[in-house]
């Protein structure tokens, strides 16, 4: 029983780093249209969910764990629309470092990621309560 608790550990701990992770990329996608308002502002900046192993010392258990949630450091985009308020001088505005496709990828690995997670909860729950049922 004590196997089918630290399963349920482990699991808890995956869905909820990649609730993280979800959460991130559904602001990156929120704002993949967002354009700064004046000239020399920066637009929004992508953001990066990274995980860590780490033991809790309670358990005994190897969990995972987010790590930060860092700024992605790729290059801004540049659109052309010199009419806009944060045109430069060559009429180009910056845009968000986001790519709705790779957002896309990310959220649905991320969703299977922890669909997987509710599985094993689901299963070590069942196993529990056949455990208990043979117990009374």
């Amino acid at each position: 029983m004590d196997d089918i608790l630290k399963t349920l550990r482990v699991s808890a701990a995956g869905m909820k780093a990649q609730g993280v992770r979800l959460r991130a990329i559904s602001q990156n996608v929120a704002n993949a249209n967002s354009l700064p308002q004046s000239p020399g502002e920066l637009p929004y900046r992508r953001q990066v969910v990274t995980f860590k192993n780490e033991l809790d010392r309670k358990t005994g258990l190897d969990l995972v764990r987010v790590n930060k949630i860092r700024p992605d450091g790729s290059d801004f985009n540049k659109r052309f629309d010199p009419n806009h308020p944060a045109a430069d001088a060559d009429g180009y505005v910056l845009t968000p470092n986001v790519n709705t496709l790779i957002e896309m990828t990310d959220m649905r690995e991320a969703q299977r990621t922890y669909e997987a997670n509710v599985s094993v909860i689901l299963s070590s729950k069942r196993m529990l309560i056949q455990a208990i049922e043979i117990l009374k």
